[in-house]
């Protein structure tokens, strides 16, 4: 797989905003969720660098990417997405370990993840565990997953 991970750039704002939009309709959500998610999957070009917004880049076409947030040492893994066409070709799992490589080296140890229950089951198998529920930011009612995951320095310790 010839994936380039770089960090996103401030014009990719909408071409991510969309990609995000069209990953969640993967699962089968209709018009109207789609719409009442649209502004928590919305990114900003003024905010791509705060959110150290990473894409999976092949032949300069954007694949996916993920947003690691917050600061050391606990932090949270905000946006997920993969291109529909491109899920199961290993670019979730490229970018989650390149997420969590990025993670260490700033010194975080923990990240969690407000995860589509939809997702729940890629991140338990990339080791996050479960802790519990939080509400959805965008539908009234809807619970999401909320999983943690643990980065170990290379020694093998927290």
């Amino acid at each position: 797989m010839d994936v380039l991970i770089r960090p996103a750039r401030a014009t990719e704002a909408g071409v991510l905003t969309d990609l995000a939009l069209r990953s969640k309709a993967h699962w089968g959500y209709d018009a109207g969720f789609l719409e009442a998610c649209r502004e928590e999957l919305t990114v900003t070009a003024d905010e791509l660098a705060r959110r150290r917004a990473t894409v999976a880049d092949r032949d300069g076409r954007v694949l996916g990417f993920t947003t690691l947030e917050g600061e050391p040492p606990s932090g949270v893994l905000g946006m997920m997405f993969v291109e529909p066409q491109a899920i199961g070709q290993g670019i979730g799992r490229l970018l989650f370990e390149r997420t969590i490589a990025a993670g260490r080296e700033l010194g975080f140890t923990r990240l969690t993840i407000d995860a589509d229950p939809n997702a729940e089951p890629f991140y338990r198998a990339m080791g996050a565990v479960r802790v519990g529920e939080v509400p959805s930011g965008s539908i009234a009612g809807r619970v999401l997953p909320q999983l943690v995951v643990t980065i170990h320095r290379g020694d093998g310790a927290v």
